[in-house]
């Protein structure tokens, strides 16, 4: 079997931020990066890439996956280190970080799922086999504004049956100019205001549900500081990335001076940069994005990293349905995993790609025994809502 075409498209189309009990449709739109590779033996393999970037970072990994494409052609699908590394150390003069792993985690995710088609196997068997029977998820609420809306849209979360979500109760007190970190300060009225919403959650969802707090790593370290632990009475279960991704330094100064669990990973590529993380005990969980830190190949490697410093794994995920199913598929054969995360509770927007709808029951997502990844993607909408 020879690798005879790499395809991928950035799409944009309508994403329903609210499933339809949550009152009126609130739709934004929302770009997708898709990739398809293709064999001679008319094995398809599909992967994503994340968008969480913005616009100019997707047009920049759908180039990349484009000459990368022709590069592999000819190539047998299912070498897939040697592809990995092939492509990882001929880009190293380009930085490994960013478009590079982008690249890689969604033409590894597709190679992935050729294998797991061509034997007939669902990935999570080819990975070592199941630990246990689903994926239990953490998800998110709309973007927090004020404390009323805030404990209505958790209440609905838990009445889904999910056990743990996590929401920004500090994000819109921020500035919205382009670059959220400027100073790395939040002013008093808007840390009141985190406090406040937070508070009213908890009480909302009671004790027993996990609140994880993002700080998109918006903050300087004292910020930080005072921030984690003016939300800890709360009981919130982590906080995540509480200053931005650069300094090692400046997190250790955070992990030593809070009293909340950390959470990092997300901006983190390949097993490489979790490495100081895990030597220097910076962080609780940690978090990295399948369609970021090198695809299905390098999530399994970080988790194996992950699992030796008895340190839990919680896939990050701000993309489309093969994000989601991606992570699932490694961690499913990981004993070390915490949650998976998504972005709402109600992944029904996503049936539009696929061919098969995610099965989510009471907070957990549940894989079948179909080949490779388990669902496709819709060519033909694809195309239709192509912008690249």
């Amino acid at each position: 079997m020879k690798i005879t075409a790499v395809k991928p498209w950035v799409i944009e189309t309508d994403w329903d931020l609210r499933p339809g009990d949550e009152g009126p449709r609130a739709l934004t739109r929302r770009q997708f990066v898709f990739v398809k590779v293709e064999t001679d033996e008319g094995v398809t393999g599909w992967g994503e890439i994340t968008t969480y970037p913005g616009r100019v970072a997707n047009r920049v990994a759908h180039r990349f996956v484009g000459e990368l494409g022709e590069v592999l052609i000819g190539q047998d699908p299912t070498e897939i280190e040697a592809i990995w590394n092939q492509i990882f150390r001929n880009l190293t003069y380009l930085g490994t970080r960013g478009a590079t792993t982008a690249a890689i985690s969604g033409i590894d995710i597709a190679l992935w799922d050729i294998l797991g088609k061509s034997l007939d196997r669902p990935i999570f068997r080819l990975l070592g086999g199941p630990v246990r029977d689903r994926i239990a998820l953490y998800t998110h609420p709309p973007e927090p504004q004020e404390p009323i809306q805030a404990a209505e849209d958790a209440k609905r979360i838990v009445a889904s049956g999910h056990r743990a979500f996590k929401m920004d109760p500090m994000s819109h007190s921020l500035p919205s100019r382009g670059v959220r970190y400027m100073d790395g300060e939040i002013s008093a009225q808007g840390e009141e205001e985190a406090v406040e919403i937070t508070a009213a959650v908890r009480e909302a969802v009671g004790p027993q549900i996990e609140i994880l707090i993002d700080a998109h790593g918006n903050f300087n370290v004292p910020t930080a500081i005072r921030l984690a632990n003016k939300l800890a009475p709360y009981g919130i279960h982590w906080f995540e990335e509480p200053v931005p991704v650069e300094s090692y330094s400046a997190l250790k100064q955070v992990r030593d001076r809070v009293s909340v669990p950390i959470s990092v990973g997300e901006r983190l590529h390949t097993r490489f940069e979790f490495v100081p993380i895990f030597e220097n005990n910076l962080a609780d969980f940690v978090m990295p994005d399948v369609t970021w830190t090198g695809g299905i190949s390098e999530l399994k490697k970080i988790a194996t990293m992950a699992e030796a410093y008895y340190v839990p794994i919680s896939p990050h995920d701000a993309s489309g349905p093969i994000n989601v199913v991606a992570g699932a598929q490694v961690m499913m054969t990981v004993p070390n995993f915490y949650k998976l995360e998504t972005m709402r509770y109600d992944l029904g927007g996503y049936d539009i790609f696929v061919d098969h709808p995610l099965d989510i029951r009471q907070g957990d997502l549940y894989l079948s025994e179909r080949p490779g990844l388990g669902i496709n993607l819709d060519e033909e909408f694809l195309d239709a809502h192509a912008i690249m």
